[in-house]
């Protein structure tokens, strides 16, 4: 029952990574930063045992205990060999139940269950009477009262990995009541007295039993958690736990390094500043997992594909086609016109330097600086003849797309200067017109669509973002959200992380 509880709080942020986690007597240490921090509040945590109390019920329910054989005397019947068999919990119910985080871990209790169990017994006696002996059969119905659970678990950073450890655990039945159909009245008292603490032990090894394997089939898909995930072929999002789990008596706290690198780079710590400390206004009713993405992954992404020469390409469709043929341009740029009369051409778009990404207060700000170079095409041969280069600031508006952050981009506003001609001076205020028809039509949409991608949050397939608001806090964009369970898929998922 319980192992079932603690997948439920290590799904929430495996994110993997993620991993809803239980540490005892972990400090926090920042050896490495984590550039994305989740935060599973009192309120995801009661989620979490909710639900997962509910997924531990249906893993045990229904489980065959190992059968009880034992010798007793009987008053005027003599010695008699009774075997209880196909002893199985039906059903389990569930009073109260807690779990509280502290400087001791997760620690999680049920406490007032009841379990109700169906088995078969049969007996062989012999008496001095009837030498050759008698027998019987029948069924019997147990009902468990009081039946208390219990584990503290601890969680630990191996390599960017994470291990659990069971500390402690236990299971303990308070009272336990008999009902038998067929036999004899006597074999009732005869059950009460000697098989009550064995059927009680039973029930409490086989629940310990389910514990001890959960925690073991826990650690082991934790351990097998990816460090990276591959976004495409240019990037990859390092998704290392940093440090340990941070605990306090209402939240848990875990950092991921959270940096972009190239496919072809091994990861190793970045360089990058992490800044201040999360700091987020949070109004309106608490959500119950905080995820905060820190201004660096941004950066990282932006300085990944930009080196990897990704934010550049030919332009050679545009809305209206007329744009590339120097006819269009003839009361524009004349002398482009003359020098290269009806000749096609393309536009070679490339940001010049890493775009530059800010955090603030209110939104996502982006300054990009990229060159715009006119290509002619005459007798098979390109032929550069002008560059503008274009300042752009833009504003982010972040949204939720599945488990994805993504953004759209919107243009604030553009200044262009001429880099250099081949074919002599422009106005540049002449042509200012056309270069914003490339931004809006080409550059705009294109980065757009870069942005629909998004960066992955850290979510457990199986699971989805509910409610989910969006808060600014330099340098940090936090997602606050809810969390809905969409179906038992991720149960049989050997990979906890999944990007939707």
């Amino acid at each position: 029952m319980a192992p079932s509880i603690f997948l439920l709080l290590l799904s929430l942020v495996l994110i993997p990574t993620s991993v809803v986690v239980v540490v005892v007597g972990l400090q926090h240490v920042h050896e490495e930063d984590g550039f994305i921090s989740v935060v599973i509040s009192d309120k995801g945590l009661d989620f979490a045992k909710q639900f997962l109390i509910e997924q531990a019920i249906s893993s045990i329910v229904p489980s065959q205990l190992s059968d009880i054989e034992k010798k007793v005397n009987v008053p005027l019947v003599g010695k008699a060999q009774v075997i209880l068999s196909e002893i199985t919990i039906k059903d389990i119910k569930i009073n109260s139940s807690s779990v509280k985080t502290g400087e001791s871990g997760i620690v999680l209790i049920v406490s007032g269950a009841t379990a109700d169990l169906t088995m078969n017994w049969r007996y062989t006696a012999r008496t001095s009477l009837v030498p050759i002996g008698i027998s019987d059969s029948g069924t019997a119905t147990v009902k468990v009262e009081d039946l208390q659970v219990g584990l503290t678990v601890n969680l630990r950073n191996q390599e960017g990995t994470l291990e659990l450890i069971l500390l402690d655990y236990g299971c303990k039945v308070g009272d336990l009541s008999i009902k038998l159909s067929g036999g004899a009245a006597w074999l009732y008292q005869v059950l009460v007295e000697v098989f009550e603490g064995n059927i009680a032990s039973s029930v409490e090894e086989a629940i310990s039993q389910k514990i001890r394997e959960g925690i073991t089939q826990l650690d082991t898909i934790l351990q097998s958690l990816p460090k990276t995930v591959s976004l495409d072929k240019t990037a990859v999002l390092n998704v290392s736990f940093v440090g340990n789990p941070v605990l306090t008596n209402s939240s848990i706290e875990l950092e991921i390094n959270g940096l972009f690198t190239g496919t072809s780079k091994v990861l190793v710590p970045q360089t990058y500043h992490r800044g201040p400390e999360i700091s987020v206004p949070r109004p309106g009713s608490p959500r119950m997992i905080e995820i905060s993405v820190h201004e660096n992954v941004l950066k990282s992404a932006s300085s990944v594909y930009f080196t990897a020469d990704s934010m550049q390409w030919i332009v050679d469709e545009v809305p209206d086609q007329a744009l590339l043929n120097t006819a269009e341009w003839r009361f524009i740029v004349p002398q482009l016109y003359k020098q290269y009369p009806n000749a096609d051409m393309n536009i070679n778009v490339s940001v010049s330097s890493a775009p530059v990404i800010q955090v603030t207060n209110q939104d996502i700000e982006a300054a990009i600086i990229v060159d715009v170079i006119v290509n002619v095409l005459e007798a098979g041969e390109v032929i550069p003849v002008v560059c503008i280069s274009v300042d752009i600031s833009a504003s982010v508006d972040v949204k939720i797309a599945k488990s994805n952050i993504a953004g759209r981009l919107a243009l604030d506003k553009f200044s262009i200067y001429l880099k250099w001609s081949k074919i002599g001076k422009l106005h540049i205020q002449v042509i200012q017109s056309v270069v914003s028809s490339v931004l809006k039509t080409v550059l705009i949409p294109f980065l757009n669509s870069q942005l629909k991608k998004g960066i992955p949050l850290p979510m457990l397939n199986g699971f989805a973002l509910e409610n989910a608001a969006i808060l600014y806090a330099h340098p940090w964009v936090t997602v606050s959200t809810d969390v809905a369970f969409l179906g038992h898929s991720f149960l049989r998922q050997k990979t906890a992380y999944d990007v939707l």
